[in-house]
Formats: C-alpha cells, sequence, structure tokens
C-alpha cells in the first residue's frame, strides 16, 4: 500500500458520525479531529451549549455539524435525535459511545463509607455509563443492521482492568462496557453483518476538569499523593491528555482496522502493563 492509499483510509468525508457526551472534553477532542477529517458530526449531549465553544474547529473541513439535545437514558429521545440527524445530514455510519462520568456521592471518602453509598448514587453511575452506552447502541445499531454495515465504538476505562480505589460504581460500571462490547462485536457480526464493527479505547489517567483535582492540587498545582502513586504506576511518568486518544480512535474508525472487533485498547502510557515492581 502507497502512502496516498494509507492516507485515504483516514478521509471520513460522506461518513456521518454521532458522538454522545460530544459537549465533553474527550468527546469534543474527537469531533474537532474527525471533523477536520471531513466527517459529517453530531454531537448529541443533554446540554450542548459547551460545545458552542468547538464550532470553530467543528467547521474547519468540509462536512456538516449538528448539536443535538439528548438523553442517552430515554430510547425515545435518541430515536428522536436518530431521526433528526439523518433529515440534516444522513444516516448514521458511526457511533461513538462517549457518555459517562462520576460523581462524588459514590465515591468513598474519609467522611463517605462504601457502606453508606446510597443506592440512588450508585445508579446513576451505573445507568450513565453502561445504559448510556447500551440504549445509543441499541437505537443506531439497529439502523446499521438495516443497512447491513457501521461502526460502533465505547469508551471503557483502566478502571475495567484494574478496579481503582474509591470508585467502585465506576469501575463495576465501565467492565461492563468492555464485555459489552465483546457481545455486541460477536452479535452483529454473527446476527447482522461483519461489516459491523463493535471496538472501545480504555483511556489511562488524563487529566480532564472530572478528576484535575484528584491528581493536582488545586492551590498549588502539585501532585496529590494519588496523583504521585498514578506516575509511579505509569512507566511512561506523565498524565494523558485527550489528543492522545486520537490516533487509536482514528484507527479503529477507519478501514485500516476493518478486520478488528470485539477488542478494547487501552491507552494509558503502559499502566495496564506494569505490575508495579
Amino acid at each position: 500500500m502507497n502512502p496516498s492509499e494509507i492516507t485515504q483510509q483516514y478521509d471520513f468525508t460522506g461518513k456521518t458520525i454521532a458522538i454522545t457526551g460530544g459537549a465533553g472534553i474527550l468527546g469534543g477532542e474527537m469531533a474537532c479531529a474527525l471533523a477536520e477529517l471531513h466527517a459529517n458530526i453530531a454531537i448529541l449531549d443533554l446540554k450542548t451549549q459547551p460545545a458552542e465553544r468547538l464550532l470553530p474547529r467543528l467547521q474547519s473541513g468540509k462536512g456538516k455539524t449538528i448539536l443535538v439535545e439528548t438523553n442517552v437514558l430515554d430510547v425515545n429521545s435518541l430515536r428522536q435525535a436518530a431521526e433528526q440527524i439523518e433529515k440534516e445530514i444522513g444516516p448514521v455510519d458511526i457511533l461513538i459511545n462517549g457518555a459517562g462520568g462520576n460523581k462524588p456521592q459514590a465515591t468513598t471518602s474519609a467522611e463517605l463509607s462504601f457502606f453508606d453509598l446510597p443506592a440512588d448514587a450508585l445508579k446513576w453511575v451505573f445507568d450513565l455509563n453502561l445504559l448510556g452506552t447500551m440504549l445509543p447502541s441499541q437505537v443506531f445499531g439497529k439502523k446499521m443492521a438495516e443497512r447491513g454495515q457501521g461502526n460502533i465504538l465505547n469508551i471503557s476505562s483502566m478502571s475495567a482492568y484494574l478496579p481503582l480505589t474509591r470508585i467502585a460504581a465506576y469501575s463495576a460500571a465501565k467492565a461492563g462496557v468492555t464485555n459489552f462490547t465483546q457481545w455486541l462485536a460477536v452479535h452483529m457480526a454473527q446476527e447482522y453483518s461483519a461489516r459491523i464493527r463493535v471496538n472501545a479505547i480504555a483511556p489511562g489517567f488524563l487529566i480532564t476538569t472530572q478528576n484535575q483535582f484528584l491528581l493536582t492540587e488545586e492551590k498549588t498545582g502539585e501532585l496529590t499523593e494519588r496523583g504521585r502513586q498514578v506516575i509511579y504506576k505509569t512507566p511512561m511518568k506523565r498524565f494523558g491528555i485527550p489528543q492522545d486518544l486520537i490516533g487509536t480512535v482514528l484507527f479503529l474508525l477507519s478501514p485500516a482496522s476493518e478486520f478488528i472487533t470485539g477488542v478494547v485498547i487501552p491507552i494509558d502510557g503502559g499502566f495496564s502493563a506494569f505490575s508495579g515492581v
């Protein structure tokens, strides 16, 4: 394969990509990278206003961009989003399930033991991360099954491989995302079409607004004790940044990986490979 053929595999002209959680830091960075490669982008989020900061980058390519207020835990909301996307920019070729997160009420601390974590907080984390991946996959995956082709990318986590302290619900939910990715990959290929692929990435420790002050001190910027432990356990000796995800995302969404389905790729600076000694 010559260099021009390789480059063509990463040209997403004519492809329509729906990204749940697309107004967030990680989803937004993926959306911008794909827009710059000429994809049509539909950002789906409960609140799309934060995505407006991205519009200059989203409009830099040849494709179209729309922002669609969507609740990933509401099937009717997802169906309405799918209809709007299809009407305005075309059928969805690629789904990125980027919606997810944790909350303090589902996280153990000196003030809140595991035995006192409220059920509604645990359910919120499970639903957002696992059900919020499964339901969009039902709605958009059904349309892919009807057309006989498509691509779904889920977002797992390092905590699915090695459960991290304090975040029991989030770790268990992301382990569910990993398992569901493998299950859905087999199901779609066997029951509908081998041209429908399902994969996932498992980011390591990236500095985002969600975890910044768990890893660094708010006032000084110095590493917290947890931050020091992460750096010690990461052979590359740094935290990740959202842009570190892009190469793997583009590979999994492109024809370059057309014989790959059911995998979860760590993007973690070697965290998952290091035993600690």
